[in-house]
């Protein structure tokens, strides 16, 4: 709005955009090119998808002898859009945490590695449905990628009995599930990696002096959370076993909620102490809403109410004063006297004046 430009983009404007299972769609969505090499999607449109599809996906028919979903719809609408297009395709560097279950460790597909790592310049599409696959909710995908082999992989004794063996394509193997589980919010990977680049001394990136803070300018955007005293309490998890860790009399998942808000906020106080520490808290801004009702915040919660509700707190959400959790209370506390409105449109002033 501000440049006049109808057809200006989000991934004309960020270096980095990263994001874990419905973010890595959304990361997906934001950077794919369509024939034009223009964004396949723009905000709206990833809203209409979501308006539009979400009841398909979350079909209220599942049993509790599997994954609730087995996500056919899913994944045929992300093949559908997505088509052959590859990591290396994107606008602008992307980063997707997801979490591979055989070598049990994160796998991070991120469009700064394929130089060194062309193993990983795997189908957006199976980027997408594998960061998505939430335990319990959703399978896990397996796929596999072909690549040339590094030839520094090899051993010396291995490249002269046979010299074809550098060039010969060996697939790599994925056994992979949502991201969530070891990052659940990825800002500080994506910033991790930048830091990677500079050691590098990346020629997209301006000559670092240091690897300071004040070269970084975030937004991070939660999917929201329900309130704090509508979780759960000591005596009620007391009675529970095996069963009610994984799926309780409510329906609800608490072990996976736990892990994954514990990462969020971990993170979220990490950055906000780093940032204010370093004064320039005006350079991170955590967008999270914190007060969603139980039975609306549930993540297959994909009813036509619900989701006319949350563009509604979205909305509601810009008012309100930038804020950043306590971890001594787990509730989020104003610390500007600014609005995150008023934040974001700071930001844009200065994506477009960096873009100049």
């Amino acid at each position: 709005e501000f440049e006049n430009n109808d057809d200006a983009r989000i991934a004309d404007y960020f270096d980095v955009i990263a994001g874990t299972s419905t973010g890595g769609l959304i990361t997906a969505m934001l950077t794919a090119p369509n024939d034009h090499n223009r964004p396949l999607f723009s905000t709206k449109d990833i809203i209409d998808f979501y308006h539009q599809k979400s009841r398909k996906i979350f079909r209220q028919d599942w049993n509790i002898c599997g994954p609730m979903y087995d996500g056919k719809y899913l994944h045929k609408c992300i093949r559908k859009r997505l088509k052959e297009t590859k990591l290396e395709h994107t606008l602008t560097n992307i980063v997707i945490p997801t979490f591979d279950i055989k070598r049990l460790q994160p796998t991070i597909f991120s469009s700064f590695e394929l130089k060194e790592k062309p193993y990983m310049n795997a189908l957006l599409s199976d980027i997408c449905i594998a960061t998505s696959a939430a335990p319990t909710y959703l399978p896990p995908h397996y796929f596999k990628t072909d690549h040339k082999e590094n030839p520094k992989d090899n051993s010396k004794e291995n490249s002269k009995e046979n010299p074809e063996e550098n060039t010969k394509k060996k697939p790599r193997k994925f056994h992979l599930i949502d991201g969530g589980v070891a990052a659940n919010n990825p800002t500080l990977i994506a910033m991790a990696e930048i830091a990677k680049q500079l050691i590098c001394k990346n020629p997209k990136f301006a000559e670092p002096q240091s690897l300071d803070y004040q070269r970084y300018l975030v937004i991070s955007i939660g999917t929201g959370e329900c309130k704090r005293e509508t979780k759960y309490s000591a005596n009620k998890a007391s009675k529970w076993g095996m069963l009610g860790w994984w799926l309780n009399s409510k329906c609800t998942t608490p072990l996976v909620d736990i892990f994954t808000q514990a990462s969020t906020d971990m993170v979220d106080f990490h950055l906000s102490v780093v940032f204010k520490g370093l004064n320039i808290q005006t350079n991170y801004l955590r967008i999270q809403e914190t007060a969603l009702e139980r039975t609306l915040s549930s993540l297959d919660m994909a009813t036509s109410e619900n989701l006319n509700y949350l563009s509604d707190v979205g909305k509601k959400l810009l008012g309100k004063k930038v804020s950043s959790v306590d971890l001594e209370t787990g509730m989020f506390v104003p610390y500007m006297d600014k609005t995150n409105e008023q934040v974001l449109i700071e930001f844009a002033k200065k994506l477009i004046d960096e873009r100049r």
